[in-house]
């Protein structure tokens, strides 16, 4: 992942959401980080249109935060389904992919 330009990083928030928000622009798409200080709780997400190791962005929060305790979900997001009946026919139907 290549970073494009620098992270943005703004405390904000009151009470139990008050803590550090990251937001990193990457070539493929964003990194995004919440510290949350009551607890001591970090929610982070990967987001990436090129495939990416998961285990290698927990190694790297587990090497560099030291968590007690690590939950991951790895999603796999892609596009819906495109189906015949949604396409553009060749006789001047001009209905748009979705």
């Amino acid at each position: 992942m290549v970073a494009y330009g620098k992270p943005q990083i703004v405390h904000f928030g009151t009470g139990n959401k008050a803590g550090y928000t990251l937001v990193q622009l990457i070539e493929t798409s964003n990194i995004v980080a919440h510290f949350v200080e009551e607890y001591d709780d970090m929610y982070l997400d990967v987001f990436s249109c090129k495939e990416f190791n998961p285990d290698t962005v927990e190694t790297i929060v587990r090497n560099h935060f030291r968590p007690l305790a690590l939950s991951c979900q790895v999603l796999h997001r892609q596009p819906p389904p495109i189906s015949l009946s949604d396409a553009p026919h060749a006789h001047g139907d001009e209905r748009a992919l979705h």
